[in-house]
This record gives structure tokens, sequence and C-alpha cells, in this order.
């Protein structure tokens, strides 16, 4: 084994890689979660035309690649004069597309609350915007962890096409040292260790979460 390469070259470049994929996958897991919360929300409990809108969204975000989607945010929209920089792009096009996933997880945390809850918070004075934030939306966010939670992990592995729009992360790095030093072997089973550390310390992190905050008595807490 080629200690020097490894300790000069390779994992220096990995873990400048690492702090910007970090740097994409946090915000856009909480950005992601609480635009999925918002749009559950709007989905279920909103106007007509909003749900209609909100579906539309839904099914448009999870129907076209996270690929064409980054493209097209980093260079077809120039042309409409809106620019962003790699990292904004690639930041905004996690957040979208993980917002609508999150969404199908909340909406469907948010229809298995019961009924009776909603008309029984009515009837204390509760408008629907009260019932929805206080009483239905802390219970559905709670059912929602494991399949939001399986989401955050889809989005550490989806975050290697970040180097599509030129953002150098963990996945941009390996790909310039494997190019520079044609050592692709060892470069991309390096990259994928890292992936694999990062998904199983979330795994383990989600799974504490989805017992901390159990509904008691619901799917066997």
């Amino acid at each position: 084994m080629d200690v020097p390469f490894f300790t000069q070259t390779l994992l220096p470049a990995l873990n400048k890689g690492l702090a910007v994929s970090l740097a994409l996958i946090v915000p856009a897991a909480l950005f992601g979660f609480l635009g999925g919360v918002l749009l559950g929300c709007l989905r279920v409990f909103a106007h007509p035309w909003l749900r209609r809108l909100g579906d539309w969204y839904t099914s448009l975000l999870r129907g076209v690649p996270l690929a064409i989607q980054l493209m097209l945010i980093y260079y077809a929209l120039p042309y409409l004069g809106i620019f962003f920089s790699p990292y904004g792009a690639a930041l905004t096009g996690f957040i979208l597309c993980t917002t609508a996933y999150q969404s199908e997880y909340i909406r469907g945390a948010l229809l298995s609350i019961r009924l009776g809850q909603i008309r029984a918070a009515q009837a204390l004075g509760f408008t629907t915007w009260q019932t929805v934030l206080w009483i239905v939306v802390p219970q559905a966010a709670r059912r929602a962890l494991p399949g939001c939670g399986n989401e955050i992990v889809y989005l550490i592995k989806y975050s290697s096409l970040a180097y599509l729009v030129t953002c150098m992360e963990l996945m941009g790095q390996g790909k310039v040292v494997a190019s520079d030093t044609f050592r692709y072997t060892e470069v991309f089973m390096a990259v994928g260790a890292y992936y694999l550390v990062m998904v199983t310390v979330a795994s383990r992190l989600l799974h504490w979460l989805e017992r901390r905050y159990a509904v008691p008595g619901f799917a066997g807490a």
C-alpha cells in the first residue's frame, strides 16, 4: 500500500470534499424536512387549488431525475437571468427535491391522525390551522420520522451528484484525484468508505430519534 499517496494526496482531498458534502447535506435535510411539513400540510388541509398545486409540484420533482434538475438550475436558469454558484445550485436542487419526497411521508402521517382528535380540538374552540399546528403536526412529524429518516439517508448518497454542477464535494474531489493519478480502485473504494461511514452514523442517529420521539402506543412504541 502506498502510504504517502493516501496520507498526502487522497485523504486531504477527500476531507476537503467531505466538508462541502456536509455543508450540503445538513441544511438540505433540515430545510427539506421543514419544507416537507409545510407542503404536506398544504396538500392535506389547504384550499383545493393549493392542494392540486402541491400535488403537481411533488409529481414533477419526484418524476424528473435529480441530475436533470441540477443541470437545469445551474445551466438553464442563467438564460432567464437567474444565476447560482455551484454550491447554491446544488443546495437549491437538493432542498427542492427532498422537500417533495418528505411531503409524501408527512402527508401519509397527517392522514393517519384520527378525525376524532381534530373534531375534539375544534369543539374546544381551536381554528383549523391551530388544530393543524398544535394537535396534528406534532404527532404526524413523529410518526413520519422513519420515512423522513430514510429520505435523509438517500440525500447523503445522492449528494454525490453535486459534482455535475462543478460543486466539488466528496465525489468531485475523488474524481479529480482519480483522473490525475489513474488510481481509480483505491480512490473510489476510499470514497465509498466515506459514504458508508456517513450513512451508518446518520442511521444510528435517526434510529435514536425514532425511539426518543416515538408516539406511545403507535406502531409498537
